[in-house]
């Protein structure tokens, strides 16, 4: 401690040194504010990205199921399509699809036979990628509640799913209304022949958190219209199944699936 040469505290030095030790504090509380405050940032984004990561359940297709052709299996793949057919098929075509696309019918309509029997000679294996771009283009986010709708079914009996496409499509509701209702969508199930606890997995919606997540991965990988098909990982062309007026050349995809086993 500094004191005077008679022995007394130097008060100049008292004060100056309070005046260092209140800095101190208070650089020391600042301190411990920005630690907090950088803490409770990181906290939030982990929450936040935690929130935006939980895709809630996800459908997935039971290792047990029958009644598919000629050795075929099904699966859920990463980008969450529903994969039908022999694994070690030469061609896998792809179809990105939102089952309130007109434009989706009509390809369909054009070539799910082509596209089934490839399937059933074991030539290729499906992916059936069903998205929601469409959830504004009716008043009940309809292209969610039909995809989710796809995935109950393809859980419940894979066997009866592309059937059950057909049929979607064929009762496909106009753009702008209310899209079908549950009870429609759970009738249509049931009339392809899926067991009837497809029932509640269509009420209860559980994969639309799952859905929206897919159908965003789906737009940044560069896809921004439906459909849009891929063969062995290859987009398709439109000169190549589609027609001058806009329309699909019938059967187009059993000329593009034997040009791709080909090589």
């Amino acid at each position: 401690m500094s004191k005077k040469p008679n022995g007394k505290t130097n008060p100049l030095a008292a004060a100056e040194r309070a005046d260092r030790n209140r800095k101190i504090l208070i650089q020391a509380g600042v301190a411990a504010m920005l630690i907090g405050l950088i803490a409770a940032i990181g906290i939030g984004i982990a929450v936040k990205n935690a929130d935006k990561n939980d895709l809630g359940p996800t459908p997935s297709i039971a290792a047990t199921a029958s009644g598919l052709p000629n050795g075929a299996t099904a699966t859920v793949t990463d980008n969450g399509a529903v994969r039908i057919g022999k694994p070690d098929a030469k061609v896998t075509v792809r179809v990105v699809a939102d089952l309130q696309c007109p434009a989706c019918k009509a390809f369909e309509a054009a070539n799910a036979q082509a596209i089934k029997n490839a399937v059933d000679n074991g030539t290729a294996i499906v992916e059936y990628n069903i998205i929601s771009f469409l959830n504004e283009a009716s008043t009940t986010k309809y292209s969610s509640r039909a995809a989710n709708a796809a995935y109950c079914v393809a859980e419940a009996d894979p066997s009866k799913y592309v059937g059950w496409l057909v049929t979607m499509y064929e009762q496909q509701p106009g753009e702008g209304s209310a899209g079908l209702t549950d009870d429609q969508l759970i009738d249509i199930a049931k009339s392809a022949g899926v067991p009837d606890s497809v029932g509640q997995c269509i009420k209860d919606n559980n994969y639309n958190e799952y859905i929206g997540a897919k159908t965003e991965d789906v737009q940044n990988s560069g896809v921004q219209t439906t459909p849009t098909i891929f063969v062995n990982g290859t987009q398709v062309k439109n000169q190549d199944i589609g027609l001058p007026n806009g329309q699909f050349k019938s059967d187009a995809m059993a000329a593009v699936i034997a040009a791709a086993a080909a090589k």
